[in-house]
């Protein structure tokens, strides 16, 4: 029954995330978006986040816009149809391309492709050529995509 109620409730309360985050902080966030209530979103530099329509931040991510050390604010890019995985972290001045998935854990320090999957510390391509729905759902590999050899620099 909770759970029912839950799942009839989510849809509202991403749309309400979302305004709050677009109105009041100027983020630029598309629609159908969901970003979780323990997800971080950079406060330093908010007009510098733009997140694509139908994209997931899951919980204990952190997206960034500035970088404290070097002084610098910037622009950091995530696509539409995209997946930011739990506990990600996403670096300022990145952009990740539409219909990518950043496994949970992984730290991105430079930009990702679009229809790529990437994990790790840095973060590094291991798949192209996947195809992502609503929310960075994978629905396919494309014919002839093949997992990325890691030993060798992109």
């Amino acid at each position: 029954m909770l759970a029912k109620l839950r799942n009839l409730a989510r849809p509202t309360l991403s749309a309400l995330i979302r305004l709050y985050y677009v109105k009041v902080w100027g983020m630029d966030i598309g629609e159908g978006c969901v970003i979780s209530l323990q997800a971080k979103l950079d406060g330093a530099n908010p007009r510098g986040i733009h997140i694509g329509r139908d994209s997931t931040v899951a919980f204990g991510s952190a997206i960034l816009a500035h970088d404290y050390v070097r002084q610098i604010r910037t622009d950091t890019w995530i696509g539409e149809r995209c997946y930011i995985g739990a506990h990600c972290i996403v670096l300022a001045g990145v952009r990740i391309g539409d219909g990518s998935i950043i496994a949970a854990g992984s730290i991105v320090m430079r930009d990702i492709p679009a229809g790529c999957l990437a994990y790790g510390n840095p973060a590094r391509v291991i798949e192209r050529g996947i195809v992502t729905g609503k929310n960075g759902m994978l629905i396919s590999r494309e014919a002839g995509s093949a997992a990325v050899d890691l030993n060798k620099d992109e």
